[in-house]
C-alpha cells in the first residue's frame, strides 16, 4: 500500500513540475514573440519557480512516505540527504521568488505586458 501511495505522490510532484514547465515554455514563447523587453519574462520565471517549489514538496513527501514503515539506517540517511538538498533548493528558490516579487512591486505595473 505504501509503495502505491509513494508512486502516486511522486507522480503528482512530477505532474506539477511538467505542468509548470509546459506553461512557462508557452508563456515564454508567446511573450518572446510579442515583446523584446527582458522584464516581461519575470512573471513567467516567478510562476515557474512556484511550480518547481510545489513539485519539490511533493517529491519530498514521497521520500518521507517511502521511509515511513520500518526504515533502515541507510534509508534514514538517504532521506536526510535528500531532504537537506530539496530543502536547500526550496529555500533558495523561495528567496529568489521573493526578491523578484519585490523588484516587480518596486518597479510597479509598467503596462499589460508584465502581467500574466
Amino acid at each position: 500500500m505504501i509503495d502505491w501511495l509513494v508512486r502516486l505522490v511522486e507522480m503528482a510532484g512530477a505532474a506539477v513540475i511538467v505542468t509548470g514547465a509546459a506553461w512557462a515554455m508557452v508563456r515564454f514563447v508567446v511573450t518572446g514573440i510579442r515583446y523584446r523587453d527582458a522584464a516581461v519574462f519575470t512573471p513567467v520565471r516567478l510562476t515557474l519557480g512556484r511550480f518547481l517549489a510545489l513539485g519539490l514538496e511533493f517529491q519530498l513527501a514521497g521520500d518521507i512516505l517511502r521511509t515511513a514503515i520500518a526504515p533502515t539506517f541507510t534509508q534514514i540517511g538517504q532521506l536526510a540527504a535528500i531532504a537537506a538538498i530539496r530543502t536547500a533548493l526550496n529555500y533558495f528558490l523561495g528567496r529568489e521568488i521573493a526578491e523578484e516579487q519585490r523588484l516587480v512591486r518596486e518597479r510597479g505595473p509598467r503596462d499589460e505586458r508584465t502581467s500574466s
